[in-house]
């Protein structure tokens, strides 16, 4: 995803803290881990998210201010799709380690 200039700051401010009840239905949808790192000299945004059961956190509903992942909210600060989607790209992983069994 990507900011547009000069938004950093208020896009920060925004998740800072992250709405109560954007939290609860992230939490009560299977969502363990959720991470957004900007890049401060591009503003692209990378969400990193662990969840449990990925058709589950797809049926989520969305609270009004954060209709459609967010966009409503944050149309203003980032680029969004006619559905106030975010305007998105896929990565293509190019490395990962996971240890299979818990260390003793």
């Amino acid at each position: 995803m990507e900011l547009n200039d000069g938004a950093v700051a208020e896009y920060e401010r925004r998740h800072r803290p992250i709405w109560k009840e954007m939290e609860e239905v992230l939490l009560g949808h299977g969502v363990h881990t959720y991470s957004i790192y900007v890049d401060p000299k591009s503003t692209d945004l990378f969400g990193y998210v662990e969840v449990e059961n990925e058709e589950m956190v797809g049926r989520r509903s969305r609270p009004p201010r954060c209709a459609a992942g967010g966009g409503n909210h944050m149309r203003d600060v980032m680029a969004t799709n006619g559905d106030d989607s975010p305007v998105s790209r896929d990565l293509r992983e190019v490395f990962h380690i996971e240890r299979a069994d818990p260390a003793p």
